[in-house]
């Protein structure tokens, strides 16, 4: 799949831009270069996952476990960017593998490249963010906590809306292929929730709870990526098995709008007809 030449954030980046972190999360997690999706419907149906998933991780924490605890959920956030970052090199190099059988891998050296900048990125941002709760809360001083507090809900705000993105592109893989984000958010929706069900940690809940909790996240991503990878299948022709480069060539995902292109009346060959 062609790369998209172009700057990073398609130059919406202003300097008033950084009082909205959902629009930053937006610029940076959602680059330019990221072709569009080409079914809105899927894109909507991994939104409210994202935002279901939230919810409910919050409910338990607050209702059913009887507290917030901001401590686990970043606990399980590093533990999810660990996964991020070893599942996601691990499946595209079995990915190149298939590939590789039917075509040359080389020309995927620049998507791919471009794919692990906003990988490293997220993680890297999750990770400054825990380290910034742990130093606010060692710190034990009032001063401290209301300086970061600002900051604190920036970088929150900013990662939520960054997780929504990355959800719907997995860190631009679409460029790569079309269905490679598709499985990896399988792959890894499946492997988060693995160290769960070996160890039977049911986060206070009943088992049957408890297991429809943990069960959600991957059933639910599985049931849309399945979704998602038949209508590439069916609508465009995109298999997750052919080669990038033997892919049919792709419409528009945005479907022109505006009323028709009328063409110029008169004989064209008059100069000043009409």
């Amino acid at each position: 799949m062609a790369h998209t030449s172009g700057s990073w954030t398609g130059g919406t980046l202003r300097a008033r831009t950084f009082l909205k972190p959902h629009h930053v999360a937006g610029a940076v997690f959602h680059p330019a270069w990221i072709p569009q999706p080409l079914d809105p419907s899927i894109e909507r149906l991994k939104r409210f996952r994202v935002i279901a998933g939230a919810v409910a991780s919050v409910g338990v924490y607050t209702v059913l476990e009887g507290g917030f605890e901001i401590t686990e959920l970043l606990e399980n956030a590093l533990t999810a960017s660990a996964v991020l970052l070893l599942l996601t090199p691990l499946t595209v190099g079995v990915m190149l593998f298939v590939w590789r059988r039917t075509g040359t891998v080389r020309r995927l050296r620049v998507p791919l490249l471009n794919s692990l900048k906003p990988l490293l990125l997220f993680i890297g941002c999750v990770v400054a963010t825990v380290v910034l709760v742990q130093w606010t809360n060692d710190s034990n001083s009032m001063l401290v906590t209301m300086g970061v507090g600002l900051t604190m809900m920036w970088m929150a705000v900013f990662l939520v809306s960054g997780a929504v993105r990355v959800s719907s592109n997995f860190f631009g893989t679409a460029a790569v292929h079309r269905a490679l984000p598709a499985l990896l958010a399988t792959v890894t929706s499946w492997l988060t929730a693995l160290p769960d069900l070996v160890t039977g940690d049911l986060h206070g809940l009943s088992l049957t709870l408890g297991i429809v909790f943990i069960l959600g996240a991957p059933v639910t991503v599985t049931a849309i990526a399945w979704a998602e990878t038949v209508r590439l299948k069916r609508r465009y022709g995109i298999r997750l098995g052919a080669h990038p480069a033997s892919l049919p060539p792709m419409p528009s995902a945005m479907p022109p709008t505006g009323p028709p292109r009328v063409p110029p009346q008169g004989n064209p060959y008059v100069r000043g007809g009409g």
